[in-house]
């Protein structure tokens, strides 16, 4: 059985017309036989994988394994093959073992099956690893490198989900051409970007460009460092891709956690969160790797450009075709409150999408959530995460800025250039800290724009301001 009869609720995740075209990449990969690949192994994961092809006597031995030798590892096991197979009597048994050995009723609703299983402790298949390996191996051979022999997680397997691409196939852009800001002709004074400033070096990277490939990597002011944009959730982030003197080169795995891209590094291919900054899943879990991150600020190119005048900016010439028109990238997507993908629990205090302004730090095990509403009405909000005292700066266009306050108390802010303390003195604003009239500096901390229920999922237990 070839790859190309495999793929069918895959066009599940092709419900955005304008990312329609990034469905057809998983096609392009060389036809594997699934019928080779089971009889490469009698152990369950062969015995799951024979579902997929052709021989009928194999499919009823498994079908009855399933009834006689029921474990509860099957359900994530049952549902994978469910989302990618393309029989639909085998599915319907399939479904039917499943309703009969769980006692649930979510028919064909994967969400409601994969949110029920999520409820209870994970209660793993000594094969599930290496029966995933073997699955997403015969849409793109490299996954397999993601869980064959893993040793390591620090997340649950079953909530590592196929995001209907393969690896890379929504193209990182690397060392992407900048052109100064007074070239971008391309770009609407309202349209969206995220801005960076490292060492002197300031630079722009519209969303209507990042959402196509929700991911760059470049020298920023001297520094090596990976900008991911997680579409799904809504967040960007930079993080340095040097630790303790190894560099690190990072893609776009092709796999969720809680609705959020997974990344991989080409050295070892473990899977890394772009939540954490930190591998979850192969060689490297365990070994004390968590990437430094630096401030980006989410903006309107008219302020960041008036701000920053020098400043350069992705040009249109990525190499690749694409519409990147302002708003034309996930725009079904964006417009709803709905997921693509499921996520174990969501909290009801704002919607889905709402945006928050997230904040975590190193060594800090309390987190916040702030309302990205409520910083509009509030272009001075002083708080606490843990023992980090701070304060966030909100400016006309809704951008906000955070810092280290020391401790200082601050109470009005011209949303532009000042920001004054509850001693009345005045600190000048600046990308990279705040300035006191006696050279004192307040430095800017990393924070990041998120959608609240991506958020939240990574982090339930997040304080909320609103």
């Amino acid at each position: 059985m070839k790859i190309h009869a495999l793929i069918s609720s895959f066009s599940r995740r092709c419900v955005l017309s304008s990312v329609m075209f990034l469905c057809l990449l998983t096609f392009a990969v060389s036809p594997v036989s699934a019928d080779s690949h089971a009889g490469s192994s009698s152990g369950i994961a062969g015995q799951f994988l024979g579902l997929l092809g052709d021989d009928v006597d194999q499919q009823k031995a498994t079908l009855k394994i399933l009834e006689t030798q029921w474990h509860p590892g099957f359900v994530p096991m049952i549902l994978e093959l469910y989302h990618i197979g393309n029989n639909p009597q085998l599915t319907r048994q399939l479904m039917d073992i499943l309703r009969k050995k769980t006692g649930q009723t979510f028919g064909n609703n994967l969400d409601e099956w994969y949110r029920w299983i999520w409820r209870s402790p994970e209660n793993r298949h000594p094969e599930y690893a290496e029966f995933k390996a073997r699955l997403y191996e015969l849409i793109d051979p490299r996954f397999a490198n993601y869980f064959s022999g893993i040793q390591s997680t620090d997340i649950r397997l079953d909530e590592v989900r196929w995001g209907g691409v393969m690896q890379d196939g929504i193209p990182p852009l690397r060392s992407p051409k900048m052109i100064p800001a007074s070239q971008a002709g391309y770009l609407g004074d309202t349209d969206v970007v995220f801005g960076v400033s490292v060492n002197g070096d300031e630079r722009a990277y519209p969303k209507r460009i990042l959402a196509w490939h929700e991911m760059f990597t470049d020298t920023i002011g001297g520094t090596d460092f990976a900008g991911v944009y997680c579409t799904l959730c809504g967040s960007v982030v930079l993080y340095e891709t040097r630790h303790k003197g190894k560099s690190y080169q990072l893609g776009t795995s092709g796999f969720l956690y809680r609705s959020n891209k997974l990344m991989y590094d080409k050295g070892t291919q473990s899977l890394w969160s772009t939540t954490w900054g930190k591998p979850v899943i192969g060689a490297l879990v365990g070994k004390g790797i968590e990437l430094g991150q630096d401030a980006v600020v989410t903006t309107t190119w008219g302020e960041w450009k008036r701000r920053h005048p020098e400043s350069t900016v992705l040009s249109l010439d990525t190499g690749y075709e694409r519409n990147y028109g302002e708003g034309v990238a996930y725009q079904d997507y964006f417009a709803t409150q709905k997921l693509m993908f499921a996520v174990p629990e969501t909290d009801g205090r704002l919607q889905n999408k709402d945006e928050v302004l997230a904040l975590s730090f190193p060594g800090v095990a309390d987190t916040l959530a702030i309302d990205a509403n409520y910083l509009k009405k509030n272009s001075v909000h002083n708080d606490k995460v843990g023992s980090q005292a701070l304060v966030v700066l909100t400016d006309a266009s809704g951008a906000n800025r955070v810092y280290d306050s020391g401790g200082i108390q601050f109470k009005s802010y011209d949303a532009d250039k000042q920001v004054m303390d509850v001693q009345g003195n005045t600190w000048a604003v600046g990308e990279d800290a705040l300035t006191g009239a006696n050279g004192q500096k307040l430095k800017r901390l990393a924070a990041r724009r998120a959608f609240w229920f991506g958020w939240y999922a990574a982090y339930n237990d997040t304080r909320l301001v609103k």
